[in-house]
């Protein structure tokens, strides 16, 4: 079983997140320049053994992609020619990643200087993104409807 990494795409940097090799646990890996995002994803996916990558979907209130997805998917279709055909890269929902972030930097105690740092943000948000999709899974998986 392989690790599961997250990214939280962003225009000028995006957060990225990965699962421990038994996919217990998400931990916030840092930001990455989204213009270096490729290079450090290849080596990521080579060096740890990546089983898929989650990337949050940003979403309207009506669940119709947001305008942001204009650039990202031009992004994911670069990521996808840097990375193995057989790795897939799976969108998930992204609604209030950054909201939650904000209120579990508050919540832990961090200082309004710490919480300025926009890539404490993305990093938290790529997590969030990542505890939200294993959460998903083992619902799906342990689904009474399933039985």
């Amino acid at each position: 079983m392989g690790r599961i990494m997250a990214i939280d795409f962003g225009r000028k940097r995006c957060g990225v997140a990965a699962t421990d090799p038994l996919r217990i646990v998400a931990t916030g890996l840092g930001t990455v320049a989204t213009s270096a995002l490729n290079d450090y994803v290849k080596k990521y996916v080579a060096e740890e053994g990546v089983d898929a990558i989650v990337v949050g979907s940003p979403t309207n209130m009506n669940g119709q992609p947001s305008d942001s997805m204009r650039y990202i998917t031009p992004a994911l279709q670069r990521l996808k020619k840097v990375l193995p055909a057989d790795l897939p890269l799976i969108l998930y929902d992204e609604r209030f990643t950054s909201v939650l972030a904000h209120r579990g930097m508050i919540d832990s105690g961090m200082s309004k200087t710490q919480r300025r740092d926009k890539g404490v943000v993305d990093t938290m948000a790529a997590t969030i993104i990542l505890n939200d999709y294993l959460q998903s899974r083992l619902y799906a998986d342990n689904c009474p409807a399933k039985r």
